[in-house]
């Protein structure tokens, strides 16, 4: 199991009028939780997209647990369990400063040719960098 750690604050325009961060803003923190373990496997969106291979997002469920308020230093904390084929599953959890557990959640996204836009398997240099980390 792979795991990443980042964190975040929150900013005020990102709260709604109760003053919780809005739940439509956890799909950036999420993003934001991909990106930087990427960025730990020593890899970037960047280089997948310049080898070729593109990543959307197929599906993505999250559960709220707890709000979280402006200014909360959050973590975000993501989790790839297995070895990929064509799709890579992340799974995430999101922590307060106190390490309240705030919300769960999880995606899906398909490894793409740029060129066709038909799936493909997971790039065997990526697949490398990950089964280091996952031993």
């Amino acid at each position: 199991m792979f795991n990443s750690e980042t964190q975040l604050r929150v900013r005020y325009a990102e709260t709604d009028q109760m003053g919780y961060v809005y739940y439509g803003n956890y799909a950036q923190y999420l993003e934001i939780g991909r990106v930087e373990a990427m960025r730990e496997l020593k890899t970037s969106y960047r280089a997948m997209e310049e080898s070729g291979v593109i990543m959307p997002v197929l599906s993505m469920n999250i559960k709220y647990i707890r709000p979280a308020y402006y200014d909360d230093l959050l973590t975000i904390r993501t989790i790839i369990q297995d070895i990929p084929k064509t799709r890579i599953h992340f799974d995430y959890e999101i922590y307060n400063s106190d390490k309240e557990l705030l919300s769960k959640a999880s995606t899906v996204l398909v490894f793409v040719d740029k060129q066709s836009m038909r799936p493909v398997e997971a790039p065997a240099w990526f697949i490398k960098k990950l089964e280091k980390r996952l031993r």
